[in-house]
């Protein structure tokens, strides 16, 4: 009996001290991003980054699409799968905030059901128009908007979208009312914008750079708390006098819930040290968009309140997906 029980003792001491040693040789296989959106977008760009950016370095990493249902095929693979670190979520910060409100009885918390670790690029929204409007800035809008209750029109990429949101949200803040039409996918938006079919559109920057540059249409505010580089004379939403308005996406990796933290720890270094990079951060600024070094405390913090927001939205009517 004795003989038995010190060979379960030494039997559980030798599997502790396999799975340690496997967790401190982190990674010792490839690793697997799974991009939850269709090739060639941005997310599958920011991807396709971060595991260029990994196997320079030595770190074997593959890329996989499985997209369906905004997003939430991937995210349901990902949270399914192991938590060694080799299964890791690409997404971008909008389809895990409206998977809960996609599902019926979803439970799901982005902050809680994931493990952050690293945001590739971030892009705050802007609003604009098109040059035949002939308005300039957020106060005509919204002064059109109500001289005119229901007949200025906004486009959005579909139900749930950050486009979406983001004009529900300005509607309640500013008190009017904005008539929405969703597309699938911002490329019929943009068209309908162009030949002044609908009035205004939030996107990032990176959908209507050229639109800008050639005149077609006008940035009238931008999200977030500081001017873009690209953009120095559009206000943010706060100089605006519309402070409340705040829309940004950004893209993000993710492990499943209770990840395996000498994995997460060791994506998180890796990938912030080689984003830093002049090569690196020179591609993200061509999307129009910049770096991000928040910590994955701080990511979640920040899916966090961005979720309760969404609650919010949806709690008091002002998105519904009907």
């Amino acid at each position: 009996m004795i003989v038995r029980f010190c060979f379960l003792v030494v039997s559980i001491a030798l599997s502790s001290l396999g799975l340690v040693m496997a967790q401190s040789n982190y990674p010792n296989r490839p690793i697997r991003f799974i991009v939850d959106s269709v090739p060639g977008g941005t997310t599958d760009l920011m991807a396709r980054l971060a595991a260029d950016a990994l196997n320079q370095q030595g770190v074997a990493v593959s890329v996989e699409t499985k997209a369906g249902a905004t997003g939430g095929v991937a995210s349901d693979y990902v949270m399914a799968s192991p938590t060694d670190g080799y299964t890791i979520l690409a997404a971008p910060n909008g389809n895990l905030l409206i998977k809960a409100f996609l599902e019926k009885g979803s439970t799901f918390n982005p902050s809680k059901d994931l493990t952050p670790i690293f945001i590739a690029s971030e892009s705050p929204h802007l609003l604009v128009v098109p040059k035949s409007l002939g308005i300039n800035d957020i106060a005509g809008l919204v002064a059109l908007a109500k001289s005119k209750p229901g007949e200025v029109f906004y486009g959005s990429a579909g139900l749930g979208t950050q486009p979406h949101i983001s004009i529900s949200q300005l509607g309640k803040i500013s008190g009017t009312q904005f008539s929405h039409i969703p597309y699938k996918g911002l490329g019929g938006a943009m068209t309908d914008l162009l030949a002044g079919r609908i009035q205004v559109l939030s996107s990032s920057l990176g959908t209507v750079r050229s639109y800008i540059k050639n005149g077609q249409v006008v940035p009238l505010v931008v999200s977030g708390t500081h001017r873009l580089t690209a953009l120095p004379d559009v206000p943010t939403a706060a100089q605006a006098g519309i402070a409340d308005w705040s829309m940004n996406v950004w893209f993000g990796f993710f492990g499943p819930k209770n990840m395996n933290p000498q994995a997460q720890k060791f994506l998180t270094e890796k990938l912030t040290t080689a984003f830093q990079d002049p090569k690196f951060k020179g591609k993200i600024l061509d999307q129009g968009a910049e770096t991000n070094t928040d910590s994955p405390q701080v990511i979640s913090e920040r899916l966090a309140s961005e979720f309760k927001v969404y609650t919010q939205l949806f709690k008091e009517g002002v998105i519904t997906l009907e």
